[in-house]
């Protein structure tokens, strides 16, 4: 079992944190810490494997604490789960032993995929036969190249459209989205039917105005 250490202020995103990690079969929550100090003495405490590390603390950056960590002796890997996107932190993070980047908001099918890979990177023991298979053991902490779109959808309108999906909490219909961004109804639907089969979105109907039979849907970003 591997044990995990979630470190997150936000108290909603730790309960949702920890809920994902317990539902991904060989990972366990061991605490949860809300800041730099109480991660600190859950380590005192507590055998830990695997750091969930956010990177802004209310008392510190979650990379000041990785610095202090090692230098006091843990070995423990960590994955940061960040809105961080400034690569000269993602590269002393990785010098610090992040072995994995997620990026937030998230949905737990990306979180399960990066535990997933660690696990299997972490059981790969023994002595390599040569480079392919040292590289084959590195490859598995890596995500797989992003799928490509379908014919006639781009990814600069596939994030426009991600973006007014989660801008609003009530969900969005394809009209709507369309004016928002300058689009088709149609077009903007193809977009929001893509999002739910890639389970970012989800659709539900809704019923016309009396005297207006038609059915009319809307689409509301998955929760992450």
């Amino acid at each position: 079992m591997i044990r995990v250490l979630v470190v997150e202020d936000d108290p909603v995103a730790a309960d949702a944190h920890r809920l994902y990690v317990d539902r991904v079969p060989g990972f366990a929550v061991a605490a949860v810490a809300r800041s730099r100090a109480e991660a600190v003495r859950a380590l005192e405490r507590t055998q830990v494997d695997l750091l969930l590390l956010d990177l802004y603390l209310p008392d510190g950056h979650g990379l000041h604490l990785l610095r202090s960590l090692r230098a006091a002796g843990h070995a423990a890997d960590v994955i940061a789960v960040t809105s961080a996107r400034d690569l000269a932190v993602v590269r002393e993070g990785v010098s610090l032993g992040v072995v994995q980047y997620v990026l937030k908001p998230f949905t737990f099918a990306t979180l399960r995929d990066r535990l997933v890979r660690y696990a299997e990177f972490r059981a790969a023991a023994g002595e390599a036969s040569g480079q392919d298979e040292v590289d084959r053991a590195l490859a598995t902490l890596r995500s797989p190249q992003p799928a490509r779109l379908p014919k006639g959808l781009s990814g600069p309108t596939l994030e426009a459209v991600t973006r007014v999906l989660r801008s609003a909490p009530d969900g969005v219909t394809a009209a709507a989205t369309g004016v928002e961004l300058g689009i088709s109804r149609i077009t903007a639907r193809r977009y929001l039917e893509h999002l739910v089969t890639a389970g970012r979105a989800a659709r539900s109907p809704q019923y016309g105005q009396i005297g207006r039979p038609e059915l009319h849907y809307r689409w509301v970003a998955e929760a992450r």
